[in-house]
């Protein structure tokens, strides 16, 4: 059978109060992440977003902005040898009220400032330390007005 790259997308979503939200899943070994997930064929980037974000945590999303593109090939982070192509976004939420589904344990809503007392899997910690300070690779993509 014969193995190809996975694109998956995934948001850094802040709520109301300007918090983030992060979810503890057992896919990436019992670790806060941001959600998200495989965008299916015929979808687009967006769409899968939505799409993703409203089946893991219940929550409906906007002002959505590119901020990322990370490649990871048989990444010991994740519960399985895989290849992603993570495409990471920002966006805003209405919403406090998450509803999990399977994919998560818990879920916490974050003080960007106060990441590092999360112990973040995957590649969250990497993305969100970037975000947070601004780092020049996110702002050739995105604008922080």
């Amino acid at each position: 059978m014969t193995k190809f790259p996975e694109p998956t997308v995934s948001a850094i979503i802040f709520n109301p109060d300007g918090k983030i939200l992060l979810c503890k899943s057992h896919k990436w070994k019992n670790k806060y992440v941001i959600p998200g997930g495989h965008i299916e064929f015929g979808e687009k980037m967006e769409e899968a977003l939505k799409r993703e974000i409203f089946e893991e945590t219940g929550l409906d999303i906007y002002d959505i902005e590119l901020i990322s593109l990370k490649e990871s090939i048989g990444d010991d982070k994740f519960h399985e040898d895989k290849h992603f192509i993570f495409i990471d976004y920002v966006c805003k939420t209405d919403s406090n009220k998450v509803t999990l589904n399977d994919e998560a344990e818990e879920y916490v809503w974050v003080d960007i400032e106060k990441i590092d007392n999360y112990d973040l899997g995957g590649f969250t910690k990497e993305l969100l330390m970037k975000f947070k300070n601004k780092d020049q690779d996110f702002v050739k993509i995105i604008s922080f007005a």
